[in-house]
């Protein structure tokens, strides 16, 4: 008999096996084939990997948010035994001016360098690097580096970015981003105003980045990462150390969790850069502090609201300021401002919007790419206005929404008109209809449900319960004419098939997908998935939900090139045309029924193959008055949560969030659940406990005892009211992602409960305790 064991390892052979003797094809709700090994820990990640002659590499860090590099001694690291190389900015290639500078990079503008070149513009930059034939002895040498620095004034608040000192040569501001449409001297009868705060969350990912570099006898390097874009990293590795791109090969190992970019280009180049120096293997494994230091977390924001409206709640006029924090270097801000500024009404028609939003440069940690960047800020501030709005009218919180949800054909305020199905409406009834949770005074058994459970310093008397509802909104795919493609090829040979995409399996469960396209399309149970790595076809980033709408999309199309040669010559034999055949359980059949024949028989004795890319159709960059066709797509979600809050301690038990998602057709209907799941948590963690803090530009909780996770005890009994299927036209399949909008939309749920439970303003996140005491 097979062991668990064994059959872990065997799933995880070489990449990801698709046999299976459960119903299959799209629609149906498979098994993982990675739940078994990461769920008795034996799935393969990088800080598994091992090579001959391992070296261990480590990483100096700034102390400082901002100061000026005036010397680095490298003399005691390299004379302590057992270290192979020391590494800084003057070991990558020189600037246009010959001068080094730590050869910057970045996926709009590189402006970020591999290791500090002169000045440190954020506490835990990277300096210098060191690689040693094991990991204590180079985390000791790192401390044996020593680096004369001259602190400099840090520039923390990013109100104050806008008059500060030049803190890079490419200037404080990222991107300014005004929108203006309809009257700017519209205005309603009502008028309410607000300002919102939003804190830094962490993907906090399960794993801390780790990853191996090989050195290779041309003079390349072969890096073994939990990349979520291996060519991208690639080609930015490549150029990093000015090597050509053919030399740098990149091979993706699992993935631990990525809700953001996986790596911060750095430890990758730095990770090569030592292999390369030494002529040896050299693998570096983060701890949870480094790893906090090392990847984008989701952007600080303030936001300044006036709603206008008139006597019955519909909106007139929506003013707003946004400001987000980018850090230090400019990674994705500019992009993700420009989903917080088209958003920043939500799904909502209001005829005259007038909006300026900035993302500025500071001395904090770098922001980046983070599950609904933009679109979660905006949400949490126009919900509040919302639920303001209707207290002054006199209506309840569903009927403000009601009476100014869109709808399919209406615009935004960037003037694209939404054409993907929008049914915002039907959402916000569907959780609204659902019934509510019992009161846990109705159960004596269920103190410990109460904020502070049973023996709790709080008074049962003090607990009031709250309703809150949010709807959010996301785009999917890149925006703004970001040219979006992936290729596949699907390759079939006797009674199975062969994937081989680029496309990383993040944890979003793409590689089940991908098997259950195949099988619909060709009938054959058996599929498997190759592993990724950047020798294969450009596929792009494991973002946006993208790879289920152009990753799936080219597999579907390769699949049906396929499913034509297999079909033609049979077809060609009984005098017929191929689309009178179909295949379905396996078999292929006639239109009249004469012909039945099992795939497996058809398929026998042959191999066919097929590559096939898939291409969406072309956005536009957003004008200098906010307008443009920049978004391929939009997904929606509604969401009603219910919290009992201690007035008196603060404390916040969130019971309950209920969801209503669009998901234009459900794939895998398990799979999706679970994905809606995934975001609520991670929405009621920004909501309530989630924030990477710093004090003067230093973080100050680096590690998860500081930084508080959402645990099991904390997680919400969440209930799907509806999953929508209303099939967008233009998309593969017609489905939509489903991972963000939920992550988007939780957090303004769960604030709108609190300001209902306490009956105050609730205008930042996470809440604090202090937010939600009314005495």
């Amino acid at each position: 008999m097979t062991s668990p064991t064994d059959i872990g390892a065997a799933l995880q052979q070489d990449g990801d096996a698709g046999g299976t003797t459960e119903p299959f094809g799209l629609g149906s709700s498979p098994l993982r084939s990675d739940a078994l090994p990461k769920a008795l820990g034996i799935y393969p990640y990088a800080a598994d990997l091992w090579a001959e002659g391992l070296l261990w590499g480590a990483v100096l860090r700034s102390p400082h948010p901002h100061a000026r590099i005036r010397g680095i001694d490298t003399s005691a690291a390299l004379a302590l035994p057992g270290v192979h190389a020391v590494v800084t900015a003057a070991d990558l290639p020189a600037g246009p001016d010959g001068v080094p500078d730590g050869a910057p990079s970045g996926p709009i503008v590189a402006d970020r360098p591999v290791l500090a070149a002169g000045v440190v513009r954020h506490h835990g930059e990277p300096v210098a690097a060191v690689a040693a034939d094991h990991p204590d002895t180079a985390r000791l040498a790192v401390g044996l580096i020593a680096v004369d620095y001259e602190p400099l004034d840090a520039v923390t608040d990013p109100e104050q970015s806008f008059t500060a000192p030049s803190l890079h040569p490419d200037g404080n501001l990222f991107r300014h981003l005004p929108l203006r449409t309809g009257d700017p001297e519209a205005a309603g009868e009502v008028v309410v105003e607000g300002l919102y705060q939003v804190g830094r969350q962490d993907p906090a990912p399960l794993g801390a980045e780790a990853g191996l570099a090989v050195p290779r006898p041309d003079g390349g390097v072969e890096l073994h990462l939990s990349s979520t874009d291996p060519h991208r990293d690639r080609d930015r590795t490549a150029a990093c150390l000015g090597l050509e791109p053919d030399r740098v090969r990149l091979v993706v190992t699992g993935v631990p969790g990525a809700t953001a970019d996986r790596e911060d280009l750095s430890f990758q180049v730095t990770l090569a850069l030592l292999a390369l120096r030494t002529g040896r293997p050299v693998k570096m494994t983060l701890t949870r502090e480094e790893s906090f230091h090392t990847h984008p977390s989701r952007h600080p924001a303030l936001l300044r609201y006036r709603h206008h409206a008139d006597a019955e709640g519909r909106l007139v006029k929506v003013e707003a300021q946004i400001l987000l924090d980018g850090g230090a270097y400019a990674d994705v801000s500019a992009e993700v401002l420009a989903a917080a500024t088209a958003f920043s009404v939500g799904p909502y028609n209001c005829p005259n919007v007038f909006v300026d939003a900035w993302a500025v440069r500071t001395n904090n940690p770098p922001a980046g790419r983070m599950r609904g960047e933009g679109a979660l800020q905006a949400c949490f501030a126009y919900e509040s206005q919302l639920d303001q709005l209707a207290a002054r009218v006199g209506i309840d919180p569903v009927e403000i929404r009601r009476r100014n949800v869109m709808a399919t054909g209406d615009p935004l305020p960037t003037g694209q008109a939404v054409t993907c199905p929008a049914p915002v409406s039907a959402l916000l009834e569907a959780v609204a209809a659902e019934p509510l949770p019992a009161l846990p005074v109705d159960d004596p058994d269920a103190e410990w449900l109460l904020p502070g459970g049973p023996g709790g310093a709080g008074d049962p008397a003090a607990v009031r319960r709250g309703i809150g509802y949010a709807l959010g909104m996301v785009h999917m795919l890149g925006a703004e004419g970001e040219d979006e493609v992936a290729t596949a090829t699907v390759r079939v040979s006797g009674d199975h098939a062969t994937v081989i995409c680029a496309a990383v399996d993040a944890g979003q469960g793409f590689a089940t997908l991908a098997r259950q396209i195949v099988q619909s399309v060709l009938g054959v149970s058996e599929v498997y998935i190759a592993p990724a790595d950047s020798d294969q076809s450009v596929a792009g980033p494991s973002a946006r939900g993208r790879h289920t709408w152009v990753s799936g999309g080219a597999i579907e199309r390769a699949a049906l090139m396929v499913r034509h040669q297999l079909l033609q010559p049979i077809a060609a034999n009984f005098g017929m045309s191929a689309e009178l055949l179909q295949i379905s359980d396996g078999k292929i059949t006639s239109y009249d029924g004469v012909l039945g024949m099992p795939v497996a028989e058809a398929l026998e004795g042959k191999e066919l193959w097929a590559t096939a890319q898939c291409r969406p159709h072309p956005t536009e960059p957003l004008d200098e008055a906010g307008q443009g066709d920049a978004f391929v797509s939009i997904a929606f979600c509604a969401m009603r949560a219910v919290v009992d809050v201690d007035i008196e301690l603060g404390a916040v038990r969130v019971v309950e969030v209920t969801v209503a998602q669009e998901v234009g057709r459900a794939l895998n209907p398990r799979q999706i659940e679970d994905r809606i799941e995934a975001g609520v948590a991670q929405g009621v963690g920004l909501a309530l406990l989630e924030e990477l803090r710093t004090e003067g530009g230093l973080l100050a909780n680096p590690s998860l005892t500081g930084y508080r996770l959402p645990t099991a005890l904390d997680t919400p009994e969440i209930r799907v009211a509806a999953l929508l299927e209303e099939r967008d036209v233009v998309a593969p399949f017609g489905a939509k992602a489903v991972s963000a909008v939920p992550a988007v939309t939780a957090p303004a749920a769960v604030a709108a409960a609190v300001r209902a439970a306490t009956g105050l303003p609730v205008g930042r996140l996470p809440i604090r305790p202090e937010d939600a005491v009314t005495g």
